[in-house]
Protein backbone atom coordinates (compact mmCIF):
# COMPACT_ATOMS: atom_id res chain seq x y z
CA UNK A 1 0.00 0.00 0.00
CA UNK A 2 0.79 3.44 -0.80
CA UNK A 3 2.44 6.63 1.43
CA UNK A 4 -0.87 8.71 0.31
CA UNK A 5 -3.41 6.15 1.02
CA UNK A 6 -5.84 7.92 3.51
CA UNK A 7 -8.14 6.48 5.90
CA UNK A 8 -11.83 6.95 4.72
CA UNK A 9 -13.00 7.42 8.11
CA UNK A 10 -11.22 10.61 8.20
CA UNK A 11 -11.25 11.80 4.51
CA UNK A 12 -15.26 11.79 4.96
CA UNK A 13 -15.56 13.25 8.31
CA UNK A 14 -14.04 16.41 7.08
CA UNK A 15 -16.37 16.33 3.40
CA UNK A 16 -19.45 18.80 4.41
CA UNK A 17 -22.99 17.39 4.46
CA UNK A 18 -26.27 18.30 2.77
CA UNK A 19 -29.73 18.43 2.78
CA UNK A 20 -30.71 15.30 0.33
CA UNK A 21 -34.13 16.11 0.21
CA UNK A 22 -33.87 19.56 -1.30
CA UNK A 23 -31.23 18.38 -4.02
CA UNK A 24 -33.61 14.74 -4.77
CA UNK A 25 -36.41 17.41 -5.08
CA UNK A 26 -34.70 19.93 -7.41
CA UNK A 27 -32.73 17.25 -9.95
CA UNK A 28 -36.05 15.37 -10.52
CA UNK A 29 -37.70 18.98 -11.85
CA UNK A 30 -34.82 19.64 -13.86
CA UNK A 31 -34.47 15.82 -15.43
CA UNK A 32 -38.13 16.74 -16.34
CA UNK A 33 -36.43 19.41 -18.87
CA UNK A 34 -33.76 17.39 -20.65
CA UNK A 35 -35.28 16.27 -23.83
CA UNK A 36 -32.69 14.59 -24.73
CA UNK A 37 -32.37 10.78 -25.64
CA UNK A 38 -28.89 9.14 -23.56
CA UNK A 39 -27.17 6.64 -25.11
CA UNK A 40 -24.64 4.77 -23.06
CA UNK A 41 -22.11 3.22 -24.72
CA UNK A 42 -20.58 0.29 -22.65
CA UNK A 43 -16.94 -0.35 -23.41
CA UNK A 44 -17.81 -3.94 -20.96
CA UNK A 45 -21.39 -5.35 -19.76
CA UNK A 46 -20.91 -3.96 -16.11
CA UNK A 47 -21.70 -1.12 -16.88
CA UNK A 48 -25.69 -1.47 -16.01
CA UNK A 49 -24.31 -2.25 -12.58
CA UNK A 50 -26.68 1.39 -11.06
CA UNK A 51 -29.79 0.45 -13.87
CA UNK A 52 -32.59 -1.63 -13.71
CA UNK A 53 -35.65 -1.84 -16.40
CA UNK A 54 -33.49 -0.41 -18.62
CA UNK A 55 -32.54 -2.06 -22.05
CA UNK A 56 -29.01 -2.98 -23.09
CA UNK A 57 -28.86 -3.84 -26.95
CA UNK A 58 -25.63 -6.21 -28.18
CA UNK A 59 -25.42 -4.58 -31.27
CA UNK A 60 -25.28 -0.73 -32.82
CA UNK A 61 -26.80 -1.59 -36.57
CA UNK A 62 -29.05 1.48 -37.30
CA UNK A 63 -31.96 -1.00 -36.82
CA UNK A 64 -31.10 -1.73 -32.95
CA UNK A 65 -30.34 1.76 -32.27
CA UNK A 66 -33.57 3.08 -33.66
CA UNK A 67 -35.17 0.14 -31.65
CA UNK A 68 -33.25 2.24 -28.70
CA UNK A 69 -34.36 5.73 -29.85
CA UNK A 70 -38.26 4.25 -30.21
CA UNK A 71 -38.11 3.49 -26.63
CA UNK A 72 -40.37 5.07 -23.66
CA UNK A 73 -37.19 5.01 -21.60
CA UNK A 74 -35.22 8.16 -21.77
CA UNK A 75 -31.93 6.25 -21.66
CA UNK A 76 -30.67 2.94 -23.49
CA UNK A 77 -27.40 1.09 -23.47
CA UNK A 78 -25.40 -0.49 -26.12
CA UNK A 79 -22.78 -2.82 -25.34
CA UNK A 80 -19.60 -2.33 -27.21
CA UNK A 81 -16.93 -4.52 -25.77
CA UNK A 82 -14.36 -2.26 -26.63
CA UNK A 83 -11.88 -2.83 -23.55
CA UNK A 84 -11.42 -5.97 -25.78
CA UNK A 85 -10.43 -4.22 -28.93
CA UNK A 86 -7.38 -3.47 -30.31
CA UNK A 87 -7.14 0.80 -30.91
CA UNK A 88 -8.15 0.23 -34.39
CA UNK A 89 -10.83 -2.01 -34.12
CA UNK A 90 -12.73 0.83 -31.08
CA UNK A 91 -11.89 3.23 -33.86
CA UNK A 92 -13.74 1.74 -36.76
CA UNK A 93 -16.19 0.33 -33.95
CA UNK A 94 -16.83 4.16 -32.90
CA UNK A 95 -17.43 5.44 -36.05
CA UNK A 96 -19.88 3.24 -37.25
CA UNK A 97 -21.96 3.83 -33.80
CA UNK A 98 -21.58 7.47 -33.88
CA UNK A 99 -22.90 7.59 -37.46
CA UNK A 100 -25.79 5.14 -36.56
CA UNK A 101 -26.91 7.62 -33.86
CA UNK A 102 -26.51 10.53 -36.06
CA UNK A 103 -28.98 8.73 -38.55
CA UNK A 104 -31.77 7.47 -35.60
CA UNK A 105 -31.69 10.53 -34.06
CA UNK A 106 -32.97 12.48 -37.50
CA UNK A 107 -35.30 9.36 -38.73
CA UNK A 108 -37.13 10.11 -34.83
CA UNK A 109 -36.36 14.06 -34.69
CA UNK A 110 -34.93 13.75 -31.00
CA UNK A 111 -31.62 15.93 -29.77
CA UNK A 112 -29.20 13.03 -28.06
CA UNK A 113 -26.35 13.19 -25.25
CA UNK A 114 -23.64 10.17 -25.48
CA UNK A 115 -22.03 8.64 -22.26
CA UNK A 116 -18.92 7.00 -22.94
CA UNK A 117 -18.74 4.30 -19.70
CA UNK A 118 -15.32 3.20 -18.92
CA UNK A 119 -14.01 1.55 -15.80
CA UNK A 120 -14.23 3.38 -12.79
CA UNK A 121 -10.81 2.38 -12.18
CA UNK A 122 -9.75 3.93 -15.24
CA UNK A 123 -8.51 1.53 -17.89
CA UNK A 124 -9.83 1.31 -21.02
CA UNK A 125 -9.55 3.56 -24.58
CA UNK A 126 -9.56 6.88 -23.46
CA UNK A 127 -9.35 9.79 -24.49
CA UNK A 128 -9.62 7.63 -28.20
CA UNK A 129 -12.87 6.75 -28.01
CA UNK A 130 -14.83 10.17 -26.89
CA UNK A 131 -12.53 11.75 -29.75
CA UNK A 132 -13.76 9.34 -32.23
CA UNK A 133 -17.19 9.88 -31.01
CA UNK A 134 -16.98 13.77 -31.37
CA UNK A 135 -15.09 13.86 -34.42
CA UNK A 136 -17.56 11.50 -36.50
CA UNK A 137 -20.95 13.31 -34.73
CA UNK A 138 -19.21 16.98 -35.75
CA UNK A 139 -18.77 15.65 -39.07
CA UNK A 140 -22.39 14.47 -39.71
CA UNK A 141 -24.42 16.39 -37.72
CA UNK A 142 -24.64 20.45 -36.92
CA UNK A 143 -23.32 19.59 -33.41
CA UNK A 144 -20.20 21.53 -32.14
CA UNK A 145 -19.05 19.67 -28.44
CA UNK A 146 -17.69 22.26 -26.10
CA UNK A 147 -16.15 19.86 -23.53
CA UNK A 148 -15.50 16.36 -21.99
CA UNK A 149 -16.77 15.44 -18.63
CA UNK A 150 -14.96 13.29 -16.63
CA UNK A 151 -16.22 11.46 -13.74
CA UNK A 152 -15.58 8.20 -12.68
CA UNK A 153 -17.30 8.07 -9.33
CA UNK A 154 -18.44 4.62 -8.62
CA UNK A 155 -19.80 4.26 -4.88
CA UNK A 156 -20.96 0.61 -5.22
CA UNK A 157 -17.28 -0.05 -6.40
CA UNK A 158 -15.50 2.51 -3.75
CA UNK A 159 -14.63 4.44 -6.42
CA UNK A 160 -14.42 8.28 -5.04
CA UNK A 161 -13.19 11.41 -6.39
CA UNK A 162 -11.72 13.80 -4.02
CA UNK A 163 -9.67 17.02 -4.18
CA UNK A 164 -9.33 16.16 -7.88
CA UNK A 165 -8.06 13.04 -6.64
CA UNK A 166 -9.36 9.21 -7.99
CA UNK A 167 -9.18 6.90 -4.95
CA UNK A 168 -10.00 2.99 -4.90
CA UNK A 169 -11.26 2.16 -1.15
CA UNK A 170 -9.47 -0.99 0.11
CA UNK A 171 -11.35 -1.96 3.39
CA UNK A 172 -10.57 0.97 5.82
CA UNK A 173 -8.10 2.94 3.17
CA UNK A 174 -8.54 4.93 0.11
CA UNK A 175 -5.84 4.63 -1.84
CA UNK A 176 -5.27 6.67 -5.13
CA UNK A 177 -6.17 4.89 -8.56
CA UNK A 178 -2.53 5.84 -9.99
CA UNK A 179 -0.93 3.59 -7.39
CA UNK A 180 -3.33 0.45 -7.53
CA UNK A 181 -3.04 -2.51 -9.29
CA UNK A 182 -5.47 -0.97 -12.19
CA UNK A 183 -2.87 1.63 -12.69
CA UNK A 184 -0.17 -0.89 -14.24
CA UNK A 185 -2.39 -2.93 -16.76
CA UNK A 186 -0.77 -4.19 -19.11
CA UNK A 187 -2.87 -2.64 -22.01
CA UNK A 188 -4.17 0.66 -20.43
CA UNK A 189 -1.73 1.24 -17.75
CA UNK A 190 -1.40 5.18 -16.74
CA UNK A 191 0.86 6.77 -13.48
CA UNK A 192 -1.28 9.43 -12.13
CA UNK A 193 -4.12 9.66 -9.66
CA UNK A 194 -5.16 13.66 -10.05
CA UNK A 195 -7.94 13.31 -13.02
CA UNK A 196 -6.38 16.49 -14.60
CA UNK A 197 -2.93 15.15 -14.80
CA UNK A 198 -4.53 11.62 -15.93
CA UNK A 199 -5.85 13.16 -19.02
CA UNK A 200 -3.14 15.20 -19.79
CA UNK A 201 -1.24 11.68 -19.53
CA UNK A 202 -3.70 10.42 -21.55
CA UNK A 203 -3.86 12.30 -24.25
CA UNK A 204 -0.21 12.81 -24.64
CA UNK A 205 -0.14 16.22 -23.57
CA UNK A 206 -3.08 17.66 -26.08
CA UNK A 207 -4.56 18.73 -22.79
CA UNK A 208 -3.08 20.45 -19.66
CA UNK A 209 -4.00 20.09 -16.65
CA UNK A 210 -4.14 23.78 -15.57
CA UNK A 211 -6.81 24.27 -18.34
CA UNK A 212 -9.15 22.04 -17.08
CA UNK A 213 -12.52 22.92 -15.16
CA UNK A 214 -12.90 21.47 -11.48
CA UNK A 215 -16.17 20.84 -9.92
CA UNK A 216 -14.89 21.09 -6.27
CA UNK A 217 -16.58 19.03 -3.38
CA UNK A 218 -16.74 22.47 -1.80
CA UNK A 219 -18.65 24.36 -4.18
CA UNK A 220 -21.06 20.92 -4.35
CA UNK A 221 -21.82 20.66 -1.08
CA UNK A 222 -22.53 24.55 -0.71
CA UNK A 223 -24.96 23.75 -3.69
CA UNK A 224 -23.71 26.73 -5.28
CA UNK A 225 -25.36 25.56 -8.41
CA UNK A 226 -25.18 28.98 -10.11
CA UNK A 227 -21.29 29.07 -10.02
CA UNK A 228 -20.98 25.41 -11.14
CA UNK A 229 -23.44 26.31 -14.25
CA UNK A 230 -20.78 29.57 -15.13
CA UNK A 231 -17.77 27.50 -14.70
CA UNK A 232 -19.52 24.78 -17.76
CA UNK A 233 -20.55 27.47 -19.55
CA UNK A 234 -17.32 28.60 -20.02
CA UNK A 235 -15.71 25.76 -21.26
CA UNK A 236 -14.82 25.75 -25.06
CA UNK A 237 -12.22 23.49 -27.25
CA UNK A 238 -13.44 20.40 -25.95
CA UNK A 239 -11.33 20.78 -22.57
CA UNK A 240 -11.67 18.49 -19.71
CA UNK A 241 -14.38 18.87 -16.90
CA UNK A 242 -13.11 16.92 -13.72
CA UNK A 243 -15.71 16.11 -11.29
CA UNK A 244 -15.43 15.26 -7.62
CA UNK A 245 -18.27 13.16 -5.90
CA UNK A 246 -17.85 11.01 -2.86
CA UNK A 247 -21.97 9.65 -3.16
CA UNK A 248 -24.68 10.08 -6.07
CA UNK A 249 -26.06 13.56 -4.14
CA UNK A 250 -22.98 15.18 -5.54
CA UNK A 251 -23.71 13.12 -9.09
CA UNK A 252 -27.10 14.79 -8.41
CA UNK A 253 -25.75 18.50 -7.86
CA UNK A 254 -23.87 18.43 -10.90
CA UNK A 255 -26.20 17.55 -13.21
CA UNK A 256 -28.92 20.13 -12.08
CA UNK A 257 -25.98 22.68 -13.29
CA UNK A 258 -25.03 20.47 -16.22
CA UNK A 259 -29.07 20.46 -17.79
CA UNK A 260 -29.03 24.11 -17.22
CA UNK A 261 -25.70 24.52 -18.95
CA UNK A 262 -26.86 22.31 -21.65
CA UNK A 263 -30.30 24.12 -21.92
CA UNK A 264 -28.16 27.60 -22.83
CA UNK A 265 -26.54 25.60 -25.61
CA UNK A 266 -23.80 23.74 -24.28
CA UNK A 267 -22.67 20.33 -25.30
CA UNK A 268 -20.58 17.98 -23.41
CA UNK A 269 -19.70 14.57 -24.23
CA UNK A 270 -19.13 11.91 -21.38
CA UNK A 271 -16.36 9.79 -20.12
CA UNK A 272 -17.69 8.34 -16.25
CA UNK A 273 -18.42 5.57 -14.18
CA UNK A 274 -21.95 3.75 -13.87
CA UNK A 275 -22.98 6.65 -11.31
CA UNK A 276 -23.70 9.35 -13.53
CA UNK A 277 -25.75 7.06 -16.20
CA UNK A 278 -27.86 6.21 -13.04
CA UNK A 279 -28.75 9.91 -11.88
CA UNK A 280 -29.22 10.95 -15.64
CA UNK A 281 -31.18 8.37 -16.54
CA UNK A 282 -33.32 8.97 -13.66
CA UNK A 283 -33.67 5.68 -12.44
CA UNK A 284 -34.83 4.99 -8.87
CA UNK A 285 -33.20 3.52 -6.02
CA UNK A 286 -34.58 -0.47 -6.49
CA UNK A 287 -33.63 -3.23 -3.55
CA UNK A 288 -31.53 -5.95 -4.38
CA UNK A 289 -32.86 -8.95 -6.46
CA UNK A 290 -34.37 -11.81 -4.57
CA UNK A 291 -33.71 -15.52 -5.02
CA UNK A 292 -37.71 -15.74 -6.13
CA UNK A 293 -37.23 -12.94 -8.36
CA UNK A 294 -34.68 -14.86 -10.29
CA UNK A 295 -34.88 -18.56 -10.02
CA UNK A 296 -38.65 -18.53 -11.86
CA UNK A 297 -38.30 -21.89 -13.82
CA UNK A 298 -38.28 -25.09 -11.83
CA UNK A 299 -35.08 -27.31 -12.74
CA UNK A 300 -33.10 -29.88 -11.10
CA UNK A 301 -29.85 -28.97 -13.16
CA UNK A 302 -27.41 -27.34 -12.06
CA UNK A 303 -25.74 -23.85 -12.24
CA UNK A 304 -23.09 -22.71 -14.67
CA UNK A 305 -20.12 -20.03 -13.32
CA UNK A 306 -17.17 -18.76 -15.65
CA UNK A 307 -14.39 -17.23 -14.22
CA UNK A 308 -12.27 -15.26 -16.95
CA UNK A 309 -11.19 -12.35 -14.46
CA UNK A 310 -7.68 -12.38 -12.93
CA UNK A 311 -7.74 -9.37 -10.87
CA UNK A 312 -6.48 -9.72 -7.14
CA UNK A 313 -10.40 -9.06 -5.89
CA UNK A 314 -11.43 -11.98 -8.31
CA UNK A 315 -8.66 -14.39 -7.50
CA UNK A 316 -10.32 -13.56 -3.65
CA UNK A 317 -13.59 -13.81 -4.34
CA UNK A 318 -12.94 -17.52 -6.63
CA UNK A 319 -11.04 -19.09 -3.05
CA UNK A 320 -13.81 -17.98 -0.97
CA UNK A 321 -15.95 -19.92 -3.50
CA UNK A 322 -13.74 -22.89 -3.24
CA UNK A 323 -14.82 -23.30 0.61
CA UNK A 324 -18.18 -24.49 -0.99
CA UNK A 325 -18.63 -28.64 -1.36
CA UNK A 326 -21.87 -28.16 -3.72
CA UNK A 327 -19.66 -26.80 -6.45
CA UNK A 328 -17.14 -28.79 -9.22
CA UNK A 329 -14.22 -26.67 -10.34
CA UNK A 330 -13.07 -27.23 -13.62
CA UNK A 331 -9.64 -25.80 -14.68
CA UNK A 332 -8.83 -24.71 -18.66
CA UNK A 333 -5.67 -24.64 -19.09
CA UNK A 334 -5.83 -21.75 -21.91
CA UNK A 335 -1.89 -22.10 -21.87
CA UNK A 336 -2.48 -24.46 -24.37
CA UNK A 337 -4.04 -21.98 -26.76
CA UNK A 338 0.07 -21.99 -27.94
CA UNK A 339 -0.79 -25.63 -29.33
CA UNK A 340 -3.96 -25.51 -31.41
CA UNK A 341 -4.30 -29.05 -31.43
CA UNK A 342 -4.12 -29.39 -27.70
CA UNK A 343 -6.17 -26.63 -27.18
CA UNK A 344 -8.78 -28.10 -29.03
CA UNK A 345 -8.75 -30.87 -27.06
CA UNK A 346 -8.69 -29.48 -23.87
CA UNK A 347 -11.91 -27.17 -24.76
CA UNK A 348 -13.73 -30.35 -26.02
CA UNK A 349 -12.91 -32.03 -22.31
CA UNK A 350 -14.14 -29.23 -20.69
CA UNK A 351 -17.44 -28.62 -22.65
CA UNK A 352 -17.90 -32.48 -22.16
CA UNK A 353 -17.04 -32.67 -18.14
CA UNK A 354 -19.17 -29.67 -18.02
CA UNK A 355 -22.60 -30.65 -19.95
CA UNK A 356 -22.80 -34.20 -18.00
CA UNK A 357 -22.44 -32.19 -14.45
CA UNK A 358 -25.05 -29.63 -15.01
CA UNK A 359 -27.79 -32.33 -16.49
CA UNK A 360 -26.65 -34.39 -13.42
CA UNK A 361 -27.31 -31.39 -10.94
CA UNK A 362 -24.25 -29.94 -9.59
CA UNK A 363 -23.00 -26.54 -9.63
CA UNK A 364 -20.11 -26.04 -12.06
CA UNK A 365 -17.21 -23.60 -11.70
CA UNK A 366 -15.11 -23.38 -15.12
CA UNK A 367 -11.76 -21.59 -14.67
CA UNK A 368 -9.29 -20.07 -16.48
CA UNK A 369 -5.62 -20.85 -15.93
CA UNK A 370 -4.55 -18.49 -13.35
CA UNK A 371 -1.05 -17.30 -14.29
CA UNK A 372 -1.48 -14.86 -16.86
CA UNK A 373 0.05 -15.74 -20.59
CA UNK A 374 3.20 -13.77 -20.53
CA UNK A 375 4.75 -13.47 -24.49
CA UNK A 376 7.60 -11.08 -22.99
CA UNK A 377 7.83 -7.52 -23.57
CA UNK A 378 6.68 -5.63 -26.59
CA UNK A 379 4.12 -8.00 -27.17
CA UNK A 380 1.04 -6.07 -26.52
CA UNK A 381 -1.14 -6.30 -29.45
CA UNK A 382 -0.47 -10.44 -29.88
CA UNK A 383 -1.14 -11.04 -26.53
CA UNK A 384 -4.24 -9.31 -26.92
CA UNK A 385 -5.04 -11.73 -29.80
CA UNK A 386 -4.39 -14.75 -27.68
CA UNK A 387 -6.61 -13.34 -25.28
CA UNK A 388 -8.93 -13.06 -28.01
CA UNK A 389 -8.44 -16.91 -29.34
CA UNK A 390 -8.88 -17.34 -25.02
CA UNK A 391 -12.30 -15.83 -24.94
CA UNK A 392 -13.68 -17.15 -27.78
CA UNK A 393 -13.06 -20.85 -26.45
CA UNK A 394 -14.10 -19.69 -23.21
CA UNK A 395 -17.42 -18.36 -24.87
CA UNK A 396 -17.98 -21.56 -26.97
CA UNK A 397 -18.11 -23.38 -23.42
CA UNK A 398 -22.09 -21.82 -23.40
CA UNK A 399 -21.93 -21.84 -27.04
CA UNK A 400 -22.25 -25.90 -27.11
CA UNK A 401 -23.46 -26.66 -23.64
CA UNK A 402 -26.90 -28.74 -24.24
CA UNK A 403 -27.80 -28.79 -20.67
CA UNK A 404 -29.76 -25.56 -19.74
CA UNK A 405 -28.31 -24.39 -16.45
CA UNK A 406 -30.26 -22.99 -13.84
CA UNK A 407 -28.46 -19.68 -13.38
CA UNK A 408 -25.08 -18.63 -15.09
CA UNK A 409 -22.61 -16.10 -13.76
CA UNK A 410 -19.90 -14.66 -15.84
CA UNK A 411 -16.88 -12.95 -13.67
CA UNK A 412 -15.01 -10.68 -15.45
CA UNK A 413 -16.01 -7.78 -17.84
CA UNK A 414 -14.74 -9.15 -20.76
CA UNK A 415 -16.07 -12.52 -19.84
CA UNK A 416 -19.32 -11.75 -18.93
CA UNK A 417 -19.40 -9.44 -22.36
CA UNK A 418 -18.21 -12.54 -24.75
CA UNK A 419 -20.26 -15.12 -22.75
CA UNK A 420 -23.70 -13.06 -23.26
CA UNK A 421 -23.06 -11.60 -26.78
CA UNK A 422 -21.66 -15.06 -28.27
CA UNK A 423 -22.16 -17.75 -26.29
CA UNK A 424 -25.56 -16.62 -25.60
CA UNK A 425 -26.27 -15.53 -28.53
CA UNK A 426 -28.38 -12.30 -26.74
CA UNK A 427 -29.39 -9.33 -29.12
CA UNK A 428 -31.11 -7.45 -26.07
CA UNK A 429 -31.93 -8.19 -22.46
CA UNK A 430 -33.60 -6.02 -19.86
CA UNK A 431 -31.36 -5.55 -16.38
CA UNK A 432 -33.71 -6.59 -14.26
CA UNK A 433 -31.22 -4.52 -11.38
CA UNK A 434 -28.63 -5.95 -8.73
CA UNK A 435 -27.90 -9.09 -6.97
CA UNK A 436 -25.37 -7.49 -4.86
CA UNK A 437 -24.40 -3.91 -4.97
CA UNK A 438 -22.32 -2.91 -8.38
CA UNK A 439 -23.81 -6.37 -9.80
CA UNK A 440 -26.18 -6.23 -12.67
CA UNK A 441 -28.25 -9.00 -13.97
CA UNK A 442 -29.64 -9.51 -17.49
CA UNK A 443 -33.33 -11.01 -18.08
CA UNK A 444 -32.48 -12.28 -21.55
CA UNK A 445 -34.40 -12.11 -25.10
CA UNK A 446 -36.19 -15.12 -26.52
CA UNK A 447 -33.66 -15.10 -29.55
CA UNK A 448 -31.13 -16.05 -27.30
CA UNK A 449 -29.62 -19.56 -26.44
CA UNK A 450 -31.52 -19.69 -23.00
CA UNK A 451 -34.60 -17.33 -22.74
CA UNK A 452 -35.22 -15.74 -19.78
CA UNK A 453 -32.56 -17.23 -17.68
CA UNK A 454 -31.12 -14.95 -14.97
CA UNK A 455 -27.10 -13.93 -15.98
CA UNK A 456 -25.51 -12.41 -13.30
CA UNK A 457 -22.64 -10.04 -15.19
CA UNK A 458 -20.03 -10.14 -11.89
CA UNK A 459 -17.77 -7.50 -12.80
CA UNK A 460 -13.70 -8.93 -12.15
CA UNK A 461 -13.26 -5.83 -9.28
CA UNK A 462 -16.01 -5.14 -7.52
CA UNK A 463 -17.46 -6.89 -4.73
CA UNK A 464 -16.90 -8.42 -0.91
CA UNK A 465 -14.61 -11.47 -0.77
CA UNK A 466 -17.59 -13.68 0.16
CA UNK A 467 -19.95 -12.32 -2.56
CA UNK A 468 -19.50 -14.68 -5.37
CA UNK A 469 -19.62 -17.43 -2.78
CA UNK A 470 -23.02 -15.92 -1.50
CA UNK A 471 -24.69 -15.28 -4.46
CA UNK A 472 -24.13 -19.04 -5.84
CA UNK A 473 -25.43 -20.32 -2.82
CA UNK A 474 -28.33 -18.01 -3.11
CA UNK A 475 -28.94 -19.25 -6.84
CA UNK A 476 -28.42 -23.03 -5.68
CA UNK A 477 -31.28 -23.02 -2.82
CA UNK A 478 -34.02 -25.57 -3.88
Amino acid sequence: MSSNKRLVEEVFSQIPSVDTSIVNEMIEKELKKLNKKIIVLDDDPTGVQTVHGVSVYTDWSLDSIDKGFKEANSMFFILTNSRGFTAAETTKAHQEIAANIVKAAKKNNRDFTIISRGDSTLRGHYPLETQVLRETVEANEEIKFDGEVILPFFKEGGRFTIDNIHYVQYDEYLVPAGETEFAKDRTFGYSKSHLGEWAEEKSNGAYKTENMTYISLDSLRALDIETIEQQLLKVENFNKVIVNAVDYTDVKIFTIALIRAINKGKNFMFRSAAALTKVIGGVSDKNLLTQAELMTEETNNGGLVIIGSHVKKTTEQFEELKKLDTVEFIEFNVHLVLEPDKFEKELDRVVETTNQLISQGTNVAVYTKRERLDLGENKKEEELQLSVKISDAVTSIVKRLEARPSFIIAKGGITSSDVGTNGLEVQRATVAGQIRPGIPVWKIGSESKFPGISYVIFPGNVGTKTDLREVVEMLSQK
